[in-house]
Parts: structure tokens; sequence; C-alpha cells
């Protein structure tokens, strides 16, 4: 039987490819989104004040062999609260989960919010299980994104999940070409249409931030950007892959999902989003 990831590993690459994206932005972004981070042993801690969706207000890493305890959980609500976020998330895979967890939840008054599916796998069954850039439209090509294509990466990426704001483009447009981060995109001609990054974690690379263009769906793009950044997490000397994507409800149909578990992943675990709220 294959190993597998192990799952502190697979949460702390996550968190690390998030405050690295966020609070490794420039000065002047930082001050006008309002980012700040902390850490706690493992724990890492992410907030952007002026995010009204409030989607990088979160925090995990938790389990690299530290007891998650309801002091360390309430220290990072109080860093939520004194960055004047009015929302913060705790992302704890649940086979970390200790076992007075719902006293916890109970005593911090945390809700369940969305749910994702954390998958990972080995690098050699990534690249086995087939050749996404292979199924690609042939109108179409993949390749690593360099530097003067940033703003147009970054606006692609950021008004496909919603993000348009300026500063969170600029935010975004700041990674490209930092150590430990490589950025991919699909264009049509010359223009994107869809994008990913990897970000190394010693043996461990997160597929992040992957996101298409409505015109660019149903052309191979997404099994595209998964092959290419495989090749490169291996060729960067990583054993594993992890990625998470949206959990599906009954009758939802998540393609990125399916994608990904036709490429080689494999579902680790559904982990529930724990909100905290002001």
């Amino acid at each position: 039987m294959k190993a597998t990831v192990p799952l502190s590993l697979a949460e702390q690459t996550e968190i690390g490819a998030y405050v690295d994206f966020v609070a490794g932005a420039p000065a002047p972004v930082r001050e006008a989104l309002g980012i700040d981070s902390l850490g706690i042993g493992s724990v890492l801690a992410l907030a952007v004040r002026e995010d009204p969706s409030r989607f990088f207000n979160r925090a995990g890493g938790f389990g690299d062999g530290e007891a998650i305890t309801a002091d360390v959980l309430a220290q990072v609500c109080d860093f939520y609260r004194k960055q004047g976020v009015s929302q913060g998330a705790f992302m704890i895979a649940p086979p970390l989960l200790p076992p007075d967890w719902a006293s916890t939840v109970a005593e911090l008054d945390l809700t369940n919010g969305r749910s994702y599916v954390k998958l990972g796998c080995d690098t050699e069954t990534m690249l086995t299980a087939g050749d996404g850039i292979a199924a690609l439209d042939p109108s179409l090509h993949v390749g690593l994104v360099e530097p003067h294509q940033a703003n147009e990466w970054a606006t692609v990426m950021m008004t496909a999940y919603g993000f348009d704001m300026p500063d969170m483009i600029d935010m975004a447009a700041s990674c490209v070409g930092k150590p430990n981060w490589q950025q991919y995109a699909v264009r049509d001609g010359e223009r994107i249409i869809a994008v990913g990054s990897i970000f190394i974690n010693g043996d461990c690379a997160d597929m992040f931030g992957g996101a298409t263009l409505p015109e660019g769906r149903g052309r191979g793009a997404h099994s595209a950007l998964l092959a290419i950044r495989a090749w490169a997490a291996k060729a960067a000397g990583c054993r594993w892959l992890v990625a998470e994507t949206g959990a599906e409800s009954p009758g939802d149909h998540n393609t990125s999902l399916h994608n990904m578990l036709r490429t080689g992943f494999r579902p680790l675990y559904e982990r529930t989003t724990w909100l905290w709220r002001e």
C-alpha cells in the first residue's frame, strides 16, 4: 500500500502558502489591506482587515505533535479581534481534533462553515495517472508566467474568485517570481484564460489558486495546469502534492474535484471550516 502525505505536513503546506501569498506582499499593499499574521508554534494565522469576503482570515498548521487546546485557539481569536476582522476561520484536519473538541467549540462559540476536500498524492502517482497537457484544446497553450505578465495573471486569478479590488490584484501580482513559488497560465493566443501556482514547502508542494475564466472552461485548461505543476513539483524535488477544493453537497458537481481525482489525487479527508465571529 502506498504511503500518503502526513496530515500535519499537508495542513502546514496549505497555510504556509496562504500566509506567504498574502503577508509576503509589499508593505504598501499590506498597509492598504490591513494584512497581518501570527505564529504560535506550528500554527499560523492570517488576517486581512479590508477583505470584505473574509476568505483570507484563516488559521491552520495544527497537529505537528502539538496539542490543539482552547488556549491556542483563544490566542488566535484575540488576534482576529485585535486586527479588527469580524470573522476568522480555523482549518483543522478531522483526525487531529482533540477528544474534548465539542467543549472547545462551545467555549469559543465556534460554528460550522463550508466543508473542503483535502487531497494528496505522491508525485510519481500524479505523473503516471495521465498527461493532462495532451488533452488541452490545440488552440491553447500552457506555460510558465513571466514577470511582465504578473498583473494579467493576477487579474485573471483574483477576478475569477471574486476578488477584484485593485489592492488584492496587486497582492497576487507581487507573488510572481517569489522564492518557493511557480506560476503557470493557459493562453488563448496572447490572452491568459486560466491560471495556477505551486508553493513548495520542502518535500511537499501545494496546488494553489487554480482558476479558469468562463470562456476557457471545458477545454482542458484545468487538467493541463495540474499536469504541468506536477512536473514542476517533481523537478523541484517534491515527494508529495496537496490540494483542496469545495466538498460536494447532494446534487452538486465540482468539476475541479473530479479533474484532480482523474489525475491521481486521492481524498485525505473532508474538513469542516470552524468559524469564529466577533
